[in-house]
């Protein structure tokens, strides 16, 4: 570390103002896709992967475009078209932008004054692309946490109030997600989140309870490098559910359930539980969405753990898997042998603990 650099909760600051901060990659471990449907989910933050966001004062305001991510210069036009296939067209300049544009209305609307003062934003991630673990928001809400120290408004922001910032940023881009992902990249940890329609309604967000991360066992993440088939079918589940579809209106209650069931498991370390839950989990959205919409390689990264007895789901909408070994190290060694024979990468799960600090406390609804 820079000598230069005071390390606190909240991040990097140095000497010369400039301002580093970290969010990380997130597993959805039980519950999801319910966030969106008025459901429970229970997730955690990956300490594997991670987005770095870096603000240093400046005369101008600059986003700087990442020399990778943002690519702008090829060294021919196939080296363009293969980019493009392999990597989209979007890096993560919008997402500074976007989450700057969001932010500056939430002060405005709120009466919150900003300072004078510009400053240049750039990032860094090694968050795996379309693997399910929120690579996208980690970027935005590590560039909030700089916005919210440089213009020393951390206290005036509730923390429960900035995962639907961090979602406004990226719903002004088009992209399409709930909060909970958000939940657990602002917290950190291990958190249980209850977005029941009367909490959305009454207060815009949902309730969210941080949990012992010392209760989990070992978990694993399971992830492809080249993620090519991620479901080649738009889901229609949405509409059908507001359409009244009784079998998404059923299941999506019994997966919101199972997130409430497995707080219980959790908290009594009830592992054998915790996997029936995890794959029942899964196997309700395979029923809802369908294996078109799903994708081969989604699921066969379920099969390979499920092979060896290994309970697994997704971390999100797919991309990555989040598998637990109830019979141990043997059934691990096991399900990293099937991993390497499919092409898969595999690596035991870190879990981030608590982000927050003693200013973000205080801003917490009691």
């Amino acid at each position: 570390m820079d000598q230069n650099m005071n390390s606190t909760k909240e991040g990097l600051i140095s000497g010369s103002g400039a301002i580093q901060h970290k969010a990380y990659a997130r597993v959805g471990l039980l519950g999801n896709p319910s966030d969106v449907y008025f459901g429970k989910t229970i997730s955690f933050s990956l300490a594997n992967f991670w987005a770095f966001v870096t603000l240093e004062p400046s005369p101008h305001l600059i986003i700087n475009p990442h020399p990778i991510h943002d690519l702008v210069q090829f060294d021919s036009l196939d080296h363009l078209v293969n980019r493009l296939q392999s990597e989209g067209y979007y890096g993560g300049v919008r997402l500074l932008m976007s989450i700057c544009k969001l932010f500056h209305k939430h002060c405005k609307d709120n009466n919150i004054n900003l300072s004078p003062g510009n400053f240049t934003l750039s990032y860094d991630t090694n968050i795996p692309r379309q693997a399910g673990l929120s690579g996208s928001s980690a970027i935005v809400c590590a560039a909030l946490s700089c916005l919210l120290d440089f213009y020393k408004v951390r206290h005036l922001i509730k923390v429960e109030v900035r995962p639907n910032l961090i979602l406004s940023a990226e719903k002004e881009l088009g992209i399409v997600a709930g909060l909970q992902d958000r939940v657990a990249q602002v917290y950190g940890g291990l958190v249980h989140m209850d977005f029941s329609k009367e909490n959305m309604d009454k207060m815009g967000h949902g309730i969210y309870t941080p949990m012992d991360i010392s209760l989990l066992p070992p978990l694993h993440l399971i992830y492809a490098e080249n993620p090519s088939d991620s479901g080649k079918v738009h889901s229609t589940i949405r509409q059908r559910w507001l359409n009244g579809d009784e079998l998404v209106i059923s299941s999506m209650k019994e997966v919101a359930d199972i997130a409430a069931e497995g707080k219980s498991a959790i908290l009594q370390k009830n592992y054998q539980k915790l996997a029936e839950l995890m794959n029942r989990n899964f196997d309700l959205r395979r029923c809802m969405f369908g294996d078109e919409c799903l994708g081969a390689l989604n699921i066969e990264m379920v099969e390979v753990a499920r092979r060896v007895g290994a309970a697994s789901k997704f971390t999100g909408s797919g991309g990555a898997v989040v598998a637990f070994c109830p019979e141990g190290p043997p059934q691990v060694k096991r399900l990293e042998d099937e991993c390497r024979k499919a092409g898969f990468s595999i690596q035991a799960i870190q879990v981030v603990p608590s982000c927050l600090n003693d200013v973000d406390l205080k801003t917490l609804s009691k």
